[in-house]
């Protein structure tokens, strides 16, 4: 008898055929591949109870002078910050805020699409979102808050006042009709695509929000982008400030009086999905794209293969597609994007990415905008559904998200032209008992799938079954951190039918 190790690569392998997984993890659900192991992410707490009213699409975390803890986030029509005890604290602007849009607005009507494409009295179906939905871009300027809701325009700030809070206020003088804004670690606010014009950077003089009109006394300035698309985003990365289009990538580099800041292309045909589409983690920016997903390491924009792209834009909604937001959690290495599928109106499944180890796992969990640890010890997330925020990677209790679970493709048991007879599996379990094993077998591709298990773990785990090829399951049966490794099955050669 043969023991034969199932040792398979890291992450899950979800384009093509389920045979083309052959060897491979095919699905999985609340966990992630750490130091050739599978564990389960952590779970996660409720914040607080306080609700908002719409989903939130925007949040940022910072302290102030004083070491006070904040966290604010951005809906349709509000602004909110929420104190150390959870209380949530409305700062929505007073001076005259746009009405926002919680759900992204299609025209598939008359002007819609090109003239004359598909039937008089149909619906247009390369119809585009016109009015996505609302999102805040929001960044701090030293102690206080700088905000920008995309369908509102104007660039307010807000001072950080615990005890009475006041609404966030404008600032004076700033441009309006902005689509985002982001200030520059060398302390200038970037309105992008300001003054209606989608291609429009300004920026604001050094350490001054309120001077925006260029002078030899001042830094300020502004520069149209010489690109196809239309302003999206900027992050911070590697000295630089990289500038998304939905077409292309453009870096702002500063270099002093008298041009201030010189602009580059870095990357073509790499445009960002939405506005909240992208996150900069260890010095690089990472995106989503319409088709794919892609990098700028501080050199140039390129393609990042994606071993479950296939999957990803299959299901995507993208009639939605605005809602898509990305998130770093730095302490696993991993980008992490919440998007809706099918015809969901709210982001209910994620794609993540481990850029220190190089591969993807996917999951269903509904989340529509939050922020990485640092302020706060654990990442800040905000569900879509109940519209509050929960302190994630904290103790394994998933409340109704389901449990965690991998699972492979189609593993060959010897050559495949035998059929062989499984007795025993040689577990690889740091704490036995914590997982349970299933296996479904099939003799041939298209043929019935029977299901034995679900096994709990033992050293060694008695099984029978037999077939031609197997996938294994394994599911967390208690709220514990258990690892799996290399697990064996030991194998008996059987006849060839």
């Amino acid at each position: 008898m043969a023991l034969l190790p199932l040792k398979l690569p890291a992450g899950v392998y979800k384009n093509g055929t389920d045979f083309q997984a052959a060897g491979r993890w095919l699905d999985s659900h609340l966990v992630r591949w750490t130091e050739n192991t599978i564990r389960p992410i952590g779970g996660w707490v409720t914040f607080t109870e306080d609700e908002a009213a719409d989903p939130l699409r925007g949040s940022l975390s910072w302290k102030d002078n004083n070491g006070n803890l904040y966290l604010a986030a951005g809906s349709a029509d509000n602004l909110y910050a929420y104190k150390p005890d959870g209380t949530l604290v409305e700062i929505t602007p007073t001076a005259g805020l746009a009405t926002g849009y919680v759900h992204a607005q299609l025209n598939t009507g008359y002007g819609g699409s090109f003239y004359g494409r598909d039937y008089y009295g149909t619906e247009r179906v390369d119809a585009t979102s016109s009015l996505p939905a609302t999102t805040w871009a929001l960044d701090n300027w030293g102690e206080y808050m700088i905000a920008c809701a995309d369908s509102d325009g104007k660039i307010y700030e807000w001072q950080s006042d615990r005890t009475t809070p006041t609404p966030a206020a404008l600032i004076a003088n700033a441009p309006t009709n902005n689509r985002s804004i982001i200030v520059t670690e060398e302390r200038f606010l970037f309105a992008l695509g300001s003054g209606g014009n989608p291609r429009q950077v300004s920026w604001s003089d050094r350490e001054d929000n309120t001077t925006w009109t260029a002078a030899a006394t001042n830094e300020a300035g502004d520069l149209e982008l010489q690109t196809n698309g239309f302003i999206e985003c900027a992050f911070k990365v590697r000295g630089q400030t990289l500038i998304l289009t939905d077409q292309d990538a453009h870096s702002a580099t500063y270099i002093g009086a008298p041009y201030v800041y010189s602009f580059q292309r870095v990357g073509n045909a790499c445009g960002i999905v939405s506005k909240k589409g992208g996150a900069a983690a260890e010095g690089s920016a990472f995106w989503m794209g319409n088709n794919g997903f892609f990098m700028y390491d501080g050199t140039s924009a390129r393609d990042l293969p994606c071993e479950v792209s296939d999957y990803i834009f299959r299901s995507i909604n993208r009639d939605q597609i605005s809602k898509v937001f990305a998130v770093p959690n730095r302490k696993y290495n991993e980008i992490w994007w919440f998007y809706p599928t099918g015809d969901s109106l709210e982001n209910n499944a994620y794609v993540t990415y481990n850029y220190a180890e190089n591969t993807w796992y996917v999951g269903n969990l509904g989340r529509t905008t939050g922020v990485d640890a640092g302020v706060f010890r654990n990442p800040m997330w905000f569900c879509a559904t109940g519209k509050v925020p929960h302190t994630h990677e904290i103790g394994f209790d998933y409340h109704d998200a389901g449990t965690p679970y991998a699972e492979t493709g189609a593993i060959s048991l010897g050559s495949g032209d035998t059929v062989m007879k499984v007795v025993q599996m040689i577990p690889d379990e740091l704490t036995q008992g914590d997982v349970t094993a299933t296996f479904k077998t099939r003799f041939h591709p298209n043929d019935t799938e029977r299901s034995y298990g679900a096994y709990t773990m033992s050293n060694p785990t008695s099984i029978r079954f037999t077939g031609r090829q197997v996938k294994m399951r394994i599911d967390g049966a208690r709220l514990a951190d258990w690892r799996i490794g290399t697990n064996r099955l030991q194998v008996v050669a059987g006849g060839k039918r």
